[in-house]
């Protein structure tokens, strides 16, 4: 990649962080024997273990004490903690309970989820595209209330979530990197004394000597690191219009491997839900500038 400019390295490394994101799902369904809540045990657990050998390899432990010396910045990463252990446990739940289509859905929403909040909590105000883009949200959300008379609570839940997170981690501004190893450090202990129960109570998937679930779930911190490295390399050399509109990479991906991958029910009833946040999606994207 030597030959390339800084800015084509960045969209090679969005992709590939995204695309790695969309194919997520196939991880977790190679685990879908072990709970759900075991496997976020082990996703925080491994992802301690590589973040701590990565923080040292990068050199980013003297931003981890500037960051533990403000109290304020630790209180907001306790609440980013929850959030973000909130999301990845309904994520895991919603992939190893076949609805990955509904998953992806709220990552689809989750751009609109995040002017909404800026509209709330910042007094933002939205474009008149945005506005457009909120009603086709809105209107998907209606449908799947009308036409299956349930409210799509994975995928708002996951919308949610992930929103929230990223409003919280843009107030403090830290270096995702830096920040997670704190999140999953803060989430920790509490994840070994769950884990200690399961082991107590004989619920446990992991074993030793590590037998093939063991190794997998051993491949969770990895699962969570190596996109997150792509992620930072492809956020300091491209702009964030492009990084936003490369994002749906991943749950357009996590969609088809839903529907073609995995036979997830998937009718023109639930088309309609997709296509109405997809024309909301054209929109958003208008909203913003000339993305390349």
């Amino acid at each position: 990649m030597q030959d390339l400019s800084e800015e084509k390295k960045g969209i090679i490394y969005a992709i590939l962080a995204f695309v790695f994101w969309g194919l997520v799902p196939i991880y977790f369904k190679l685990v879908k024997s072990v709970s759900p809540a075991e496997i976020l045990i082990h996703r925080i657990v491994w992802s301690v273990v590589f973040l701590s050998i990565l923080v040292v390899a990068t050199k980013q432990v003297s931003i981890l004490k500037s960051i533990l010396r403000d109290k304020q910045k630790i209180k907001i990463l306790f609440l980013t903690s929850i959030l973000v252990s909130s999301n990845w446990l309904i994520f895991i739940w919603a992939v190893t309970n076949d609805k990955i289509t509904e998953a992806s859905l709220g990552y689809y929403i989750n751009p609109i989820v995040n002017v909404v909040l800026g509209i709330i909590f910042f007094k933002e105000k939205p474009t008149k595209f945005q506005s457009i883009a909120i009603v086709f949200a809105l209107l998907a959300i209606l449908n799947e209330i009308l036409v299956f008379g349930s409210i799509p609570l994975v995928s708002i839940s996951l919308a949610l979530t992930f929103g929230f997170y990223g409003m919280f981690r843009k107030k403090i501004s830290l270096p995702s990197v830096a920040g997670l190893y704190i999140e999953t450090i803060i989430v920790l202990p509490f994840a070994l004394v769950y884990f200690a129960y399961m082991v107590y109570t004989s619920q446990n998937s992991f074993v030793f000597p590590l037998n093939y679930i063991s190794w997998l779930l051993v491949c969770a911190g990895l699962i969570t690191v190596i996109p997150l490295l792509w992620f930072n390399a492809a956020a300091t050399r491209i702009s964030l219009t492009k990084l936003g509109f490369l994002q749906y990479i991943g749950p357009t991906i996590a969609f088809l491997l839903g529907i073609f991958v995995y036979n997830e029910p998937f009718d023109m009833k639930k088309l309609i839900t997709f296509f109405l946040i997809w024309i909301g999606l054209v929109f958003f994207t208008l909203s913003s500038k000339k993305t390349f």
